[in-house]
């Protein structure tokens, strides 16, 4: 681990003394660590529980922005085997805030899209954060149509904080450009389904999440406003973002019962970003296990269903 958040500071100070004792010991081999180092390893595990057990819907938020989570681009390259990345929206522009392209998920012919926010400073600013402009969900538009074209289910990865609000980008068309790729998503006559594996964030998240099946990581967000952005709406005040994160329902645990997403994938203790291969692993089972669901569905009830599902949303009588 290199970065801790907020919450973790006492995490960071018991596991910083056990990897200094290690630290000394591979400078001198006489000294003998092992059992004390230990010792702090297990009072490590026993905050890291209880830190986790039951995480606020604002700490959710941090954890879901941790710059160590896994990206779109690292389960694009141990899920996906001959990906072959399309770009291009053949109008304007490639967005590289958008990944997407051809590829097989365990043999099977897919066509994979997602939000990538990149890992690294340079790269955070090449793919500007995960924030799309209008060319990025166009080519998600684009790349939709392909899969429909050759009969291709779409798996979609989402994590961003919305789309990108620039002056260029509402000049292009941005909301014109999420609205048809949800239209589009709405017609597909392929099995579609959606994985939100950190952040999602408004019409820039639903724009790819408009999916017959939805999951979400454990400790994922998704709402229809950053909680930053509903306290300054709401009540001027950026004090109470916690506020705002608890009355949005965003946690996965919220949404699932509320029907918004179908199912919660399990992450390691600690978030995602302290095991990544895991994490991978377990969104890959959770994706073959939505294929197998809709693998003998016709496309009239693959659209129906689909339709349906975003129809009921929002019946359900909330109670705060």
């Amino acid at each position: 681990m290199t970065h801790f958040l907020d919450f973790e500071k006492s995490l960071a100070e018991i596991e910083g003394k056990a990897e200094e004792l290690r630290s000394l010991a591979r400078a001198d081999e006489a000294m003998d660590v092992e059992a004390e180092a230990n010792a702090l390893d297990e009072k490590a595990k026993k905050i890291l529980i209880s830190l986790y057990k039951n995480l606020s819907a604002w700490r959710k938020c941090q954890v879901a922005r941790h710059v160590e989570r896994p990206r779109c681009s690292d389960y694009i390259d141990n899920l996906f085997s001959e990906y072959k990345a399309l770009a291009g929206d053949r109008k304007f522009a490639d967005d590289q805030a958008i990944a997407g392209g051809l590829a097989r998920f365990r043999d099977r012919p897919v066509v994979v899209i997602g939000n990538e926010k990149g890992s690294d400073t340079n790269s955070r600013i090449r793919h500007n954060f995960g924030m799309s402009r209008p060319e990025g969900y166009r080519k998600v538009v684009r790349l939709m149509n392909l899969a429909n074209k050759f009969n291709l289910p779409v798996i979609t990865i989402v994590d961003t904080p919305g789309a990108y609000p620039g002056k260029g980008a509402e000049q292009r068309g941005q909301s014109e450009a999420i609205a048809s790729a949800i239209e589009t998503s709405l017609r597909l006559e392929v099995p579609t389904l959606s994985v939100i594996v950190g952040e999602g964030g408004s019409g820039g998240a639903v724009a790819l999440a408009t999916a017959n099946r939805i999951a979400m990581l454990e400790h994922a967000v998704y709402s229809v406003i950053s909680p930053e952005g509903c306290a300054s709406i709401l009540w001027k005040d950026s004090e109470r973002t916690r506020e705002a994160a608890e009355s949005l329902r965003l946690t996965a645990q919220d949404l699932a019962s509320l029907d918004i997403i179908d199912q919660i994938i399990d992450e390691p203790l600690g978030g995602a970003h302290r095991n990544q291969d895991q994490t991978i692993a377990n969104v890959g089972d959770a994706i073959a296990n939505m294929l197998e669901q809709l693998a003998d569905v016709d496309p009239e009830t693959i659209v129906s269903q689909r339709r349906q599902k975003f129809l009921e949303m929002g019946k359900q009588r909330l109670v705060y």
